[in-house]
């Protein structure tokens, strides 16, 4: 009995080949794709970005040699002032009263005489609009721009008022621009 399980295997086997065999038969044979090469040059894509190598530089350190100033002789310097211009509080500007008033001035030393702290600016005319009748001079050297810087009390009376200043040497001679500062005083 044996034998007839084998060959009905077998059969079976062999007839799902066939069948197999035989759909496969039916399917259309397939046909490869040709290639075909380009015909023109293929267009260039402009790069966006180009890295270009940046060729090695040297430094060189530029040391300036210091520059060598005559000493001046103090005794015998002259003494001059040079007004620029207000910092603050323009000429006419209207200020309520009693208000305080920071008034700024720009000035160059323009002799040859260092300003040390005996030097000092002192009110020569108009109103003293409460402050002191003298005050020190900002110490400069010749050449430079310093600011003078004064603050004074508007009174409570309207009107205009003008208050006038002078530098003075050590010697209390006086020298250079004469400053001022001219305000309307209103409620």
């Amino acid at each position: 009995m044996m034998t007839t399980k084998r060959f009905n295997l077998n059969a079976s086997l062999l007839l799902f080949l066939l069948a197999l065999i035989s759909a496969s038969a039916c399917s259309p044979i397939s046909t490869p794709t040709p290639f075909i090469p380009p015909t023109g040059q293929a267009p260039l894509i402009e790069p966006d970005l180009i890295i270009n190598p940046t060729p090695t530089t040297n430094q060189v350190l530029v040391v300036p040699l210091p520059t060598i100033i005559p000493t001046i002789d103090q005794s015998n310097c002259v003494n001059n002032l040079t007004f620029i211009e207000d910092i603050t509080i323009p000429d006419n500007s209207f200020v309520p009263f009693g208000s305080f008033v920071d008034k700024q001035w720009l000035v160059e030393n323009s002799g040859t005489c260092n300003w040390t702290s005996e030097y000092r600016l002192r009110h020569t005319g108009g109103a003293v609009l409460g402050a002191p009748e003298e005050v020190a001079l900002f110490p400069a050297k010749s050449g430079t721009q310093v600011t003078i810087q004064i603050t004074f009390t508007a009174p409570f009376d309207e009107g205009v008022y003008e208050s006038a200043w002078q530098a003075f040497d050590p010697n209390g001679l006086a020298f250079g621009d004469p400053i001022y500062m001219r305000i309307l005083v209103s409620p």
